[in-house]
């Protein structure tokens, strides 16, 4: 096994019919970009009765059709928030938690300290985070919250520090393959390629995610020397 082996996106996700949530943080190959993805899958129409919406600099999600919500807690939420300096992507709504500790002078592992795996029992779905900082030199965080045992009895945190190299990025998912239970994702982020394309990128990403269980993908590309975001944004059901 190589260590240090990059995959892919397609490689990553082709042929795997359930990844969940998946987000990738990175750089691209030219250096100049900071470039960030991030997707949602799902199995039942409350999960798959979604859409992304932009809203400034940040993402939300909101349901598609609101006369067949079932039960908002763990699928509208804030994927992507900005502040300051930093930029923050989560599968859930920790991403508020992650901002007010930010607000309050705390770091993203404060935050992370007083949450815990999802309570959706028995797939205890991972919390998985992930947070830019920019400043003279680009750096990253990813982290997943993940059960401890098959029971939901105690929550295991892990958190992970990057350099933003170019050409290289982390992608972190919340389960392994389908399942029932859902297997929760093992390991570290995976080692993925970052092209210098973001059209590239969000055709690589979303032309491989399972058909039928994908349902939206956001991506950016921050100009490290301007600042300037350029963004792509798929919803299976606009």
């Amino acid at each position: 096994m190589n260590v240090y082996e990059i995959k892919t996106m397609e490689a990553a996700v082709k042929g795997n019919s359930y990844v969940g949530r998946g987000i990738v943080l990175g750089r691209s190959k030219d250096g100049k970009k900071a470039v960030s993805a991030y997707f949602i899958m799902g199995r039942s129409e409350n999960s798959r009765n979604r859409i992304f919406l932009e809203e400034g600099e940040n993402v939300m999600i909101k349901p598609f059709d609101e006369s067949k919500v079932e039960d908002p807690s763990l699928i509208i939420y804030y994927p992507m928030r900005k502040h300051e300096d930093k930029l923050i992507v989560t599968n859930g709504d920790q991403t508020d938690t992650i901002y007010e500790h930010l607000q309050e002078g705390k770091s993203f592992e404060e935050a992370l300290d007083t949450r815990c795996f999802e309570p959706d029992g028995p797939n205890w779905t991972p919390r998985i985070s992930g947070m830019f900082t920019f400043g003279q030199e680009l750096t990253y965080k990813m982290s997943i919250l993940k059960s401890a045992d098959a029971e939901g009895s105690a929550c295991n945190r892990y958190y992970y520090n990057y350099p933003a190299l170019a050409g290289l990025g982390h992608f972190i998912h919340t389960y392994v393959r389908d399942g029932n239970p859902l297997p929760t994702f093992l390991g570290e982020p995976e080692r993925v390629e970052i092209p210098d394309d973001i059209d590239a990128f969000t055709a690589e990403i979303w032309n491989h995610l399972d058909a039928d269980n994908k349902i939206s993908l956001y991506v950016r590309y921050v100009d490290l020397e301007t600042g300037k975001a350029t963004n792509r944004m798929i919803n299976k059901n606009a």
